[in-house]
């Protein structure tokens, strides 16, 4: 670190000096331009970069011996850190099924397109600029996708009802669409001060959005898990535990509501604070519940209510790891007293 003084100029002018060494490493020179970001912390950014309004990242890569799962996993990485073009070259030919996967995954993949194919190339683009992106009303729309697949998913199981089951299943891709957007403009917003810019959100504020939405995310899949057990004809629960399950299951949904609050709805800390005081109630009821089926006649039955249970458990701790940053994010925006 370095300091400067900072000198008045002409009366009305702030000025303050660059490091030499920086200057001369990045082409700085008298008559040169520099972005500056003014943050609220009391922090300024100086980019050597004014314009990065038609910039953009484009990648080509060679996928010729890759299999299907490594191209879906390349394009997911390569959207996740904030690519706008990805070009994929296989010199043999891309097959119609390989066509096939690309398309399928790029579809689970908010912005991104598949612009144009020939045999040996397929470019992808991305569509959606930052300036169109609200990383809160992503995070809100998750939050209600979340809750909605886990209370239909513990009706279907409960009632058995397997259209119901399949519908939270197709809805997991929703979560995941979400997620993926959430991550993409949080990982390009750690390296580019533009980004930040468009999203009109600070990085803390950001991160903070980003971990909410990893637990959402989560929470999905452990309504996609619950779901799926209407599906398994092995799969029964019985009667006598429905009521309670229902009860625990809508108990960790207000845990993760109630903390959601803390970081979406500027809801006071205590907010999350009760979020944790619930999640710790509810796993001794979950414990109970569980030492009980020891006791359960039917190992089968047994089993599959161990499960629902887990899940059932798991989703609290999501929704505490939601309370948890809420509890931080109100340390962080805390003036400090001397």
């Amino acid at each position: 670190m370095e300091t400067r003084k900072v000198q008045l100029s002409g009366g009305t002018t702030y000025t303050v000096s660059l490091p030499k060494s920086w200057a001369n490493e990045h082409g700085i020179e008298g008559g040169s331009t520099l972005a500056l970001y003014p943050d609220d912390d009391g922090s300024l950014l100086i980019e050597t970069r004014t314009d990065r309004s038609g910039e953009r990242r484009a990648v080509t890569i060679d996928v010729s011996t890759d299999s299907d799962h490594a191209v879906r996993h390349r394009i997911r990485a390569f959207h996740a850190v904030g690519f706008d073009e990805v070009t994929l070259v296989d010199r043999a030919g891309h097959s119609s099924e390989r066509r096939g996967v690309i398309a399928d995954t790029v579809g689970d993949l908010s912005g991104f397109e598949m612009l144009k194919a020939d045999d040996t190339r397929v470019q992808l683009t991305n569509l959606i600029d930052a300036d169109n992106v609200d990383v809160r009303k992503s995070a809100l729309r998750l939050r209600l996708v979340t809750l909605g697949m886990h209370r239909d998913a513990v009706s279907a199981v409960l009632n058995d009802d397997e259209t119901l089951a399949e519908r939270v299943i197709d809805r997991d891709g929703e979560a995941d669409k979400l997620f993926a957007m959430v991550t993409r403009h949080f990982r390009r917003a750690l390296t580019d001060l533009h980004e930040v810019e468009k999203l009109d959100t600070g990085r803390d504020r950001l991160f903070e959005y980003y971990h909410v939405c990893r637990q959402f995310e989560r929470i999905a899949d452990h309504a996609e898990k619950i779901a799926r057990f209407v599906l398994d004809p092995e799969a029964t629960v019985p009667a006598d535990f429905a009521d309670r399950i229902e009860a625990l299951a809508s108990c960790s949904r207000h845990v993760i509501d109630t903390a959601a609050d803390a970081i979406l709805a500027d809801a006071s800390v205590e907010a999350a604070l009760d979020a944790l005081e619930e999640r710790d109630e509810l796993t001794s009821e979950i414990r109970e519940l569980d030492e009980a089926l020891y006791e359960h006649e039917n190992a089968a039955e047994a089993h599959v209510v161990g499960l629902l249970l887990d899940s059932i458990r798991r989703t609290s701790e999501y929704g505490a790891n939601i309370a948890e940053i809420g509890i931080e994010q109100s340390a962080r925006e805390c003036e400090c007293v001397r």
